[in-house]
């Protein structure tokens, strides 16, 4: 089974490195520089160990949507150019695989004619060191749903998937995305701006007092049915990831733009339809978009 992986970021290395144990893995790069790089010296995969994966690298000018499974690792502040890309191809993709956070590109992928959609939330941990590095250091797995289409070449990728890199499959998309939003939504911006680890928000008390004002307000915008248990699952989130820094914190530290428009975003505009007041939520929002470009260049 031929795999291509859209963007070369943490997230696009780590599975690029696992997935060519067990498919044909071809990495399509924002660089020709770094697929020049990854075809020279491998991806190196730092987990208990030390391991190198030898994949085909391309620039992402040259992705055409040929592999069984296109598995779409980006941002979801670079979407655009990706879904440009494919409607300008000459045939679009049979399966393609959306891993972003947050749910606003939901409607962007409506505009796809794409046969097979399907979505998917990683709860891994993963830093790139350079263009051909990357550290795992979060275990867990990759939760996949059929967005729109058939669900035949997504089992067929789940059952020859490396037992070490589980996927799991989940009936409902909907389910799937809005727990790993609350998740989000709670964790990163406030992990961020306190510029602490995940677990220092659970264990400094007066931090737990602000998680719980912001979880309120998401739970009330979204109408969570099961607030108690969802706050309880952001808790453990912390918990089991204590030593963890948010992707919202790592992007902030490195001059990148964040997915805070995604996140946080997505949860003010219903906020915003619905005339409610979210204070609290509305305020993180606007520091992280001031800590994006607060007299600085941002990386995109």
């Amino acid at each position: 089974m031929k795999v291509g992986v859209v963007g070369a970021g943490s997230i696009g290395l780590l599975f690029a490195a696992y997935l060519s144990r067990r498919f044909n893995v071809t990495v399509y790069t924002r660089t020709e520089e770094q697929a020049s790089e990854i075809n020279k010296f491998g991806i190196l995969l730092k987990n208990s160990g030390r391991s190198i994966s030898f994949v085909t690298a391309l620039p992402f000018s040259e992705w055409q949507g040929m592999e069984d499974l296109s598995i779409i690792t980006v941002k979801q502040y670079q979407l655009d150019d990706i879904i440009r890309h494919i409607l300008q191809m000459p045939a679009e993709p049979e399966n393609l695989l959306f891993l972003q956070n947050g749910m606003g590109h939901l409607e962007k992928l409506q505009s796809l004619a794409v046969p097979n959609l399907f979505v998917g939330t990683i709860e891994h941990g993963a830093l790139r060191e350079n263009s051909y590095t990357v550290s795992h250091n979060g275990f867990g797995v990759t939760n996949i749903a059929v967005f729109r289409g058939e669900s035949n070449q997504l089992f067929r990728f789940i059952s020859s998937a490396p037992e070490e890199f589980p996927f799991v499959f989940k009936e409902r998309y909907e389910d799937m995305l809005l727990n790993k939003l609350i998740a989000n939504a709670v964790i990163n911006p406030l992990s961020a701006i306190l510029k602490v680890e995940n677990g220092d928000l659970i264990e400094n008390p007066y931090y737990f007092k602000v998680l719980d004002s912001l979880f309120t307000e998401i739970a009330a915008v979204l109408e969570l049915e099961n607030a108690q248990s969802d706050l309880e699952r952001v808790i453990n989130i912390c918990r089991t990831t204590a030593e963890n820094r948010s992707s919202m914190l790592k992007d902030l530290e490195a001059n990148r733009l964040t997915e805070i428009d995604a996140i946080l975003g997505y949860i003010l505009a219903k906020a915003n339809k619905q005339d409610r007041k979210v204070p609290l939520l509305e305020s993180l929002y606007y520091i992280i978009k001031g800590k994006e470009n607060g007299g600085r260049e941002v990386v995109k």
